[in-house]
């Protein structure tokens, strides 16, 4: 079988994610792997295509390898997956996998971008293999691979591939600007980072009302004009002093040009069943700042332009980028309702300090980087520091008295006859704390 790798780290065969290729290769030596390296090489691939659809299409197999930024691949893939859908060459029927390495943070909303996009190809998707990054030394690592593989090319022997998720051609209605210009508040800032072409002239016309009703001036960013150097290397070259190896002064740019601001709205058309590599690049790169939740608090709302009532997966990575950096979510701005509604929800969020409490999908995401910056914590020196001063290392847990309390309860509860007479006591018991508060009021 040949297969093609689409290896899309920025880091080439120096990619933790790719050792897993080199080590399947040297397990299945029957296997003909050819690779390009799209994260290393995307300029020259943006111009000329040529060369790799060729590659592509005599494969057998095509298997995307990547590292996971930022919920989903690097921007560089993300930017490769473009190229091949605008070359219209005929990726149907094509069998496709996918290996992606990681510490577990939103590695599902990785992998499902990859298998939307192939479906949207009328590829045949085999599966895919998430990884953590320290799997491969390990032999229960080095056996996953093995048995992944194996499913791979069982699967592929006996045409089953997975279920395609249904995708219909539905055309969405242009967006006519209904707004008028309202009087603005002084005070605050509102910072629109959106992602557009003159030819996306729906969003424009969104943004355009969303400025008319904003409570608050706006400043407007469109990261097309933006003259970035490139997508993020994952050097880790900022670990110590926030700076990025690029001189196109983008992490000073992002520090005094949007995180001053007191609210975030993004704005984008759906693309690819994401907001378009530009913004992936934008979010690659604020990797500037680490693992540092360094907004909290601010208040972000989105303008979408597309269905993204059919975007289950879009919709979680938006959810989970809000709760993940503790923002408070004023709404989502669709092409069919809710401009006026998410700039009012804004206003009162700007004014109130709205904090809610986040959900599994932010606790989840923190505790994953609570423990990762805790190991590495002699290299990410800003990461440390910042987890330190917010009290984010929540670990071991010393809450003693709770713990004799709880062994005090279990021994209680072994015993039938206690048991028995307590009655309702244990539930008395556990509401004591809460009933203290709502005696205080």
């Amino acid at each position: 079988m040949k297969i093609c790798v689409i290896s899309g780290s920025p880091k080439g065969e120096n990619s933790i994610t790719y050792q897993t290729v080199l080590f399947l290769q040297k397990k299945f030596p029957k296997c003909e792997f050819e690779t390009l390296h799209v994260g290393q090489r995307i300029r020259s691939f943006e111009q000329d295509m040529s060369a790799a659809i060729e590659t592509m299409l005599r494969a057998d197999l095509l298997l995307f390898c990547y590292p996971v930024y930022t919920f989903i691949v690097p921007a560089q893939l993300h930017r490769f997956i473009e190229l091949m859908k605008a070359s219209e060459a005929d990726f149907s029927e094509k069998m496709v996998a996918q290996i992606c390495t990681s510490k577990h943070f939103y590695d599902v909303t990785a992998q499902r971008f990859i298998q939307e996009n192939c479906d949207d190809m009328g590829m045949r998707y085999l599966g895919g293999l998430s990884a953590d990054m320290d799997d491969l030394p390990k032999e229960k690592g080095q056996q996953e691979a093995i048995s992944f593989w194996e499913l791979v090319q069982w699967r592929a022997e006996n045409c089953i591939s997975l279920p395609r998720i249904a995708w219909e051609t539905k055309s969405v209605p242009e967006y006519v600007r209904q707004w008028e210009q309202a009087p603005k508040k002084d005070g605050k800032e509102i910072v629109i980072v959106a992602s557009y072409t003159e030819e996306d002239k729906s969003l424009i016309a969104m943004i355009e009302d969303f400025q008319a009703v904003a409570p608050y001036p706006t400043k407007l960013v469109n990261l097309m004009d933006y003259p970035f150097d490139g997508g993020c290397l994952g050097c880790f070259k900022c670990a110590v002093s926030g700076k990025c190896v690029y001189k196109d002064n983008f992490d000073e740019f992002l520090r005094n040009e949007i995180q001053t601001a007191d609210a975030t709205v993004y704005a984008f058309s759906i693309k690819d069943h994401s907001m378009g590599a530009r913004m992936k690049l934008y979010d690659d790169r604020q990797f500037c700042n680490g693992h540092r939740t360094v907004t909290m608090g601010m208040p972000v709302g989105y303008l979408v332009y597309g269905d993204l009532a059919r975007e289950a997966n879009l919709s979680n990575i938006i959810e989970a980028r809000a709760d993940v950096g503790s923002n408070f979510l004023a709404g989502v701005a669709t092409d069919a309702v809710g401009v006026e509604e998410l700039a009012q929800t804004l206003e009162y969020a700007m004014e109130h300090k709205v904090m809610l409490p986040q959900t599994f999908w932010g606790i989840g995401g923190m505790k994953i980087f609570r423990d990762l910056i805790w190991v590495m914590r002699g290299m990410m020196k800003a990461d440390h520091k910042f987890y330190k001063q917010h009290g984010m290392y929540d670990f071991p847990q010393k809450k003693r008295p709770m713990a004799w309390a709880m062994m005090l309860v279990g021994a209680i509860l072994s015993n039938k006859k206690l048991v028995s007479k307590m009655g309702n006591k244990m539930t008395e018991g556990m509401l004591m704390p809460y009933k203290k508060v709502l005696d205080k009021l």
